[in-house]
């Protein structure tokens, strides 16, 4: 029995590893690229989170809602941690809930993927283009610009649009929409979103703890507390990812409201200023000791005080003005960063169609599909690569006979 993959990255890779558990199934598994696990060893800063302890049911969106739980729970992530110690990767679990290499290094996790690779029952053909894909009685042919491999069952497992630069591409979808199969708005997701705001030039680099709420038409959307980074064009930093998905779509009117001190009252806000005001202190050094010095001045300036002025000379309402640009400043968000700078597609092939239990098309019998080319997408710290685990190895193991 032969068993095609298509995709080298993450799902892929461990669909490859569940299939080859039986002895008598040859993979193939076939990557457009000139290397696997590409994306994989550019996530997390190059640490890769490849886990959260907490990915278990919830912290996933998909239109067909609960897709994602028998996977999830057949594999969770203690037994995906346990997988890859038997592959030779030790990890590490921050208390989050997010899960790292021990090494630190996200080429550790493609490593010892890549040495499991070498089996003598997987093939891995590099710089393979997937063109189609042709189905005749219970055969697949998957056909590239210079040959043809045929197949007993194949695994779709192309992940998404996002990250375009390294390897995020329509190929996917396309592929298994040739089959009959339906796709859903494709979105970014855990992605920084763009602002109209004039602070952010002298803000770029700045990173802050706070709690971050983005408002639609003055309701609040979505909220989360965690770091923020200002850049050029607008926020970004974990925080920001967790409360992306979905943002500024549609039209109306979207803002973030920041609170830079969530632990601290407005009132003792206030009376440590006050405090300040025995000091012999420019204005523009209200908030030094409390935020980021530059946080501290672009703030102290967008509450309506130059900094030629001194502390003890201002008012209660001066004071009053910079507690609330301090928990409670607003900026206009205008749009998403695109699927490029995007780290997940919300979106993809409809799950409907596939049968949570197996991965197996309900459509197409001996087709399969796993990890992001489904439309099933995760919160940002692990979760999405976890789906990915737990999705490769449930498709390879049932197109592999095994399960």
């Amino acid at each position: 029995m032969v068993i095609g993959i298509i995709g080298g990255g993450a799902s892929g890779m461990a669909a490859a590893l569940a299939a080859a558990e039986n002895p008598k199934a040859e993979v193939i598994l076939l990557e457009r690229q000139a290397r696997v696990g590409r994306k994989l060893q550019a996530t997390g800063n190059g640490r890769c989170n490849l886990s959260n302890l907490h990915a278990v049911k919830q912290g996933y969106h998909s239109r067909e809602e609960g897709f994602y739980q028998y996977a999830l729970e057949k594999y969770p992530p203690e037994e995906t941690l346990a997988w890859f110690e038997r592959l030779g990767l030790f990890t590490v679990a921050e208390p989050s809930g997010r899960v790292y290499p021990y090494s630190d290094q996200a080429n550790s996790v493609v490593d010892v993927l890549r040495f499991a690779l070498d089996k003598p029952n997987i093939q891995v053909k590099l710089g393979f283009e997937v063109e189609k894909i042709k189905k005749t009685g219970d055969c697949f042919l998957i056909e590239s610009r210079e040959e043809g491999l045929p197949c007993d069952k194949l695994i779709v497992a192309c992940g998404g649009l996002a990250g375009t630069k390294l390897g995020g591409s329509m190929s996917g979808y396309k592929l298994l929409r040739s089959l009959g199969h339906h796709c859903t708005k494709l979105r970014p997701a855990l992605v920084q979103l763009k602002a109209d705001w004039s602070g952010l030039a002298a803000l770029k680099g700045v990173r802050a703890c706070c709690r971050a709420a983005i408002y639609h038409d003055e309701a609040l959307f979505s909220e989360s507390r965690g770091e923020l980074q200002f850049t050029e064009y607008g926020l970004s930093g974990p925080v920001i990812f967790e409360i992306s998905r979905d943002a500024c779509q549609g039209g109306g009117r979207w803002t973030c409201r920041l609170d830079f001190l969530p632990d601290k009252s407005l009132d003792q806000l206030e009376a440590a200023l006050l405090r300040k005001q025995e000091t012999n202190l420019p204005a523009s050094e209200l908030l030094t000791g409390i935020v980021h010095n530059r946080l501290g001045r672009v703030l102290t300036q967008a509450a309506g005080i130059g900094g030629q002025r001194w502390i003890r000379a201002l008012s209660r309402e001066d004071l009053a003005a910079v507690c609330r640009a301090v928990k409670d400043f607003e900026i206009i968000l205008t749009e998403p960063m695109g699927m490029d700078a995007a780290q997940v597609t919300a979106g993809g092939i409809d799950a409907g169609e596939f049968h949570p239990q197996t991965m197996e098309s309900r459509l197409v019998p001996g087709l399969y599909a796993c990890g992001e080319v489904l439309d099933v997408d995760g919160d940002c710290g692990g979760y999405n690569l976890q789906w990915a685990w737990s999705s490769g190895r449930l498709a390879g193991g049932h197109g592999g006979g095994l399960l």
